[in-house]
C-alpha cells in the first residue's frame, strides 16, 4: 500500500515514554496516574474522564514541560529518524497527532523536521510565573474520538495511514484511515484486535513496508 499522508502518535510510538506519566513521577504520583493513562489507552475509560484529573493533580510548570520536550528526544524509539527521513525524501506528508501536550512535543517535531502546523496536540497554558494555569479544554484530542476528527480535517481526497499504540489511535478508522498498531513499546490487546495491521518489532522501521 502507498499512502499520501502518514500520521504518527507520539507517546509510546515515536518516544518510549508516556509524557504525562513522566510529569506525574516528578510529583510522586507516577504509579497512580500511570494506571489512569493505561485505562484510557486500553479503552477501559474515556480519555476525557482522566485528562483534566491528571493535569489538576500534577500541576506541571513550564520548566517541567521544557524538560519533558528534551526527554521525548532522548527516549526516541529505534528507527524513528530513519522512518521520517525516508518518508520526507519520498515527498510524503507527515503529521503528529497526539493527546499529549503540544509544547512538549514541538521539540521532537523540530528534531524530525516536522513543521509546527503538522503537530496536532493539546496546548497547555501557564501563569506569568511559569506555574500551571489550564489546558486547551476545547481540543478534540483531549477526548474520545478526537483523533478521528483531526484525520477528517487533514485527509481531504488523500489516502491516509495512522500509526499508534493506543485505543485512541484506532478511532482514526472512523475517518477512513488505515491504522497500524505499534506494539514495539507497549503491547495492548485492544490495539492488536482493532488495528488493520499490528507490529510488535521494537523498531519503527517495520512500518515502512506497510505504508510505501
Amino acid at each position: 500500500m502507498n499512502f499520501d499522508i502518514i500520521c504518527f502518535d507520539c507517546d509510546s510510538t515515536l518516544s518510549k515514554i508516556e509524557g504525562i506519566d513522566e510529569l506525574a513521577k516528578n510529583v510522586g504520583l507516577g504509579d497512580e496516574l500511570a494506571e489512569l493513562t493505561n485505562a484510557a489507552m486500553n479503552g477501559i475509560v474515556p480519555l476525557e474522564a482522566v485528562y483534566e484529573k491528571r493535569l489538576a493533580l500534577i500541576q506541571p510548570k513550564q520548566a517541567d514541560i521544557d524538560a519533558l520536550g528534551q526527554q521525548y528526544i532522548a527516549e526516541i524509539v529505534d528507527g524513528v529518524t530513519a522512518v521520517f527521513a525516508t518518508l520526507q525524501a519520498q515527498g510524503k506528508t507527515v503529521h503528529i497527532i497526539s493527546g499529549g501536550l503540544r509544547q512538549a512535543i514541538l521539540p521532537l517535531a523540530a528534531y524530525l523536521n516536522v513543521p509546527e502546523h503538522h503537530v496536532h496536540a493539546v496546548d497547555i497554558y501557564f501563569n506569568e510565573d511559569g506555574s500551571y494555569k489550564d489546558y486547551e479544554r476545547a481540543s478534540p484530542l483531549a477526548r474520545t474520538g478526537g483523533k478521528a476528527d483531526i484525520v477528517s480535517q487533514i485527509k481531504g481526497q488523500h489516502t491516509i495511514a495512522v500509526i499508534g499504540d493506543g485505543k485512541t489511535d484506532m478511532e482514526a478508522k472512523q475517518a477512513g484511515a488505515f491504522v497500524i498498531g505499534f506494539g514495539g513499546v507497549v503491547d495492548r490487546a485492544i490495539v492488536r484486535e482493532l488495528a488493520d495491521i499490528y507490529i510488535t518489532a521494537p523498531s519503527l522501521t517495520a512500518v515502512l513496508t506497510h505504508i510505501l
